[in-house]
């Protein structure tokens, strides 16, 4: 009889009445994948199969399929907002259960640990005492605010034009304080152990003939002459560049400008590719490598995921970095609520790594994924659904009717 089509299809119209309602309803929700309800047909089957000819008996609700396509990405003013493009989960934790997520919407905690609105915690790749990943096991991901240390400097590098037509200076010896022992000087800003800035100066002095293309280099710090003030001394050929001997660099020790506290400072002062042409002196390149301490003065995440932090010395660091999970059926997965799945047995394990990487997608920080609901698609089902269900209590209004004749023959 047809009370028990018409009474799976009302049961069908429902269903999917239910999943449409649903995805209208986190239509603005962050990370919201879509679900779409899919249907079989029900046949009734002997033990050694179904006759020439059958008749259905309805259908039934076959699964509740997510829908894992993309999302648009909207730009956001929180630098911890994280959107995916592409394929991949947000690992969490919270206490010590694994689920996961798509929603990229974190904040920081009271322990600078990451965190979704439920306080679960944003899994990566933590930074070893020595600065690196350590790319094993992904733990909490903790926002280090602890000052960055100082770093010594260690190797300063010149590279200058001597002006071949100079002479040798009116007056000698060399004296730091009379411009009339030395031809030209140049400066840079060095740091010790304990990140307290110095100021290096160089001296160049161009020697007498027969010697014209050599120049002795001497140096101060502070105002101090270094251990050796003579640094050293620079040998040019007749293409006014410098001979293979002395060889670079030179090696310079500070002790009496040091800030006290402060190791021995001792650097590598080199001048490769220094030159002696027919023109003006010019500093073409000047640099060093120590710096002093800073303050983290904030921090973004990168599109494969690294977190780096930014510091009032100029200076940036690596933080940690974000992981993603992936799985090989991740309709499998199980929703849980609060935009979050957990894997089964159907989703198999996840396969983590890092954005970008396999067919993982790339992180873009201050960015959200919304969801995938495409409204005016949902309203034109819940339209036919309402059609369906309707037209399924037609199938029972007739089958009455027809019950009702035959129960009225006499």
């Amino acid at each position: 009889m047809g009370f028990q089509q018409g009474l799976s299809g009302l049961n069908a119209a429902s269903k999917s009445l239910e999943v449409t309602g649903n995805n209208v309803a986190n239509s603005s929700t962050v990370g919201f994948k879509s679900a779409q309800a899919q249907f079989a047909d029900v046949y009734a089957s002997s033990l050694t199969g179904g006759g020439a000819s059958q008749v259905g008996i309805g259908t039934s609700v076959a699964t509740v399929a997510q829908q894992f396509t993309q999302g648009n990405v909207t730009a956001s003013n929180n630098p911890l907002d994280l959107a995916i493009n592409g394929g991949g989960f947000f690992r969490l934790s919270s206490g010590g259960a694994i689920t996961y997520s798509r929603n990229g919407q974190f904040q920081l905690d009271k322990n600078g640990g990451i965190v979704n609105s439920k306080g679960a915690h944003l899994s990566g790749f933590a930074v070893t005492s020595t600065g690196t990943l350590a790319t094993g096991t992904p733990t909490d991901l903790v926002i280090n605010t602890a000052d960055l240390a100082p770093n010594k400097t260690k190797d300063v590098k010149l590279l200058v034009n001597l002006d071949s037509r100079e002479v040798t200076p009116s007056k000698t010896p060399f004296d730091q304080n009379d411009p009339l022992t030395y031809n030209r000087s140049t400066s840079v800003s060095i740091f010790d152990s304990l990140g307290n800035s110095h100021v290096l100066q160089s001296y160049f002095v161009k020697a007498a003939p027969p010697v014209a293309s050599t120049w002795d280099v001497y140096g101060t710090v502070d105002g101090n002459p270094l251990t050796s003030p003579l640094i050293g001394t620079l040998s040019f050929n007749t293409d006014g560049g410098l001979t293979a001997l002395p060889v670079q660099p030179f090696v310079s020790t500070v002790t009496a400008a040091t800030t006290p506290g402060a190791s021995l400072l001792t650097f590598n002062f080199d001048f490769t590719g220094t030159t002696q042409f027919g023109s003006t002196f010019g500093l073409n390149t000047q640099s060093q490598d120590g710096y002093t301490s800073g303050k983290l003065s904030g921090f973004s995440t990168g599109a494969d995921g690294i977190i780096s932090g930014r510091y009032t010395n100029g200076k940036s660091a690596t933080l940690g970095q974000v992981v993603l999970s992936n799985f090989t059926n991740p309709n499998g997965l199980q929703n849980l609520g609060n935009n979050v799945w957990t894997e089964t047995a159907a989703s198999g394990g996840p396969l983590v790594g890092t954005p970008s990487s396999g067919n993982l997608g790339v992180l873009q920080s201050s960015a959200v994924e919304d969801s995938n609901v495409d409204l005016t698609a949902e309203l034109v089902n819940m339209i036919t659904a309402q059609r369906f269900y309707q037209a399924n209590a037609q199938t029972i209004k007739t089958q009455d009717q027809v019950l009702q004749t035959l129960v009225n023959l006499r």
